[in-house]
């Protein structure tokens, strides 16, 4: 009777911490759910709920002008402008070459990047260069410009640059010809632009003409 008494004892004592273990383990359960709903409802403003935004707000870049351009200006003050610009950048005008009174304005070589270490990245601004170990020491560029009239009071005004690079081998150098990019003859117009009418095409809003 005894031993019934005690196998009894031992009995309840093993489903009691079985029992009391389940409780432990339901209790665990319910902790771990309920972080979960928190971190799911984080709010907005907290560090994990915030989503970073990529090119909304970027800076748009100003596409370039038409080349040729439309200007409202008589050819007259054109050729004027374009020659007090050159002046002003310290382009030399190629008298021989050039005829102010058609609209034609050809300039002389206007070294840009001299220098190993600035060459290449200034040329590569304004040409595509190939692909290749080349080592640059020199960039230039000529501009041909040309005003051809509409009519009385509106002209198109076509800029052309010839870029060229030069190269070092050590025994010699020499002068490439490389494909323009563009951004020497924008760069002219933005400015003629800006002359003529007062407002310039890099502060918007501003509205080509068509």
């Amino acid at each position: 009777m005894k031993n019934l008494f005690y196998l009894i004892a031992i009995v309840i004592l093993f489903s009691s911490a079985v029992f009391a273990q389940k409780g432990i383990d339901t209790q665990t359960q319910k902790i771990k759910e309920e972080n979960n709903r928190t971190i799911g409802t984080q709010r907005p403003n907290d560090a994990g709920g915030r989503s970073l935004n990529w090119g909304k707000d970027k800076t748009k870049v100003r596409e370039m002008l038409a080349n040729p351009y439309k200007m409202n200006a008589r050819r007259d003050r054109l050729v004027e402008s374009i020659t007090d610009i050159l002046k002003e950048k310290k382009i030399i005008i190629d008298e021989s070459a050039s005829r102010l009174n058609d609209g034609v304005i050809i300039t002389q070589p206007f070294v840009f990047a001299k220098g190993a270490v600035t060459a290449r990245n200034e040329l590569n601004r304004y040409a595509d260069l190939p692909n290749s170990d080349t080592s640059w020491t020199r960039g230039r560029y000529t501009l041909t410009i040309e005003v051809q009239s509409i009519d009385g009071i509106q002209n198109n005004v076509s800029v052309t640059a010839k870029i060229e690079g030069r190269s070092e081998n050590g025994l010699q150098s020499e002068w490439t010809t490389l494909q323009s990019s563009g951004a020497a003859e924008d760069e002219f117009l933005v400015k003629l632009v800006e002359a003529i009418t007062g407002i310039s095409p890099d502060e918007p809003p501003f509205e080509p003409n068509q």
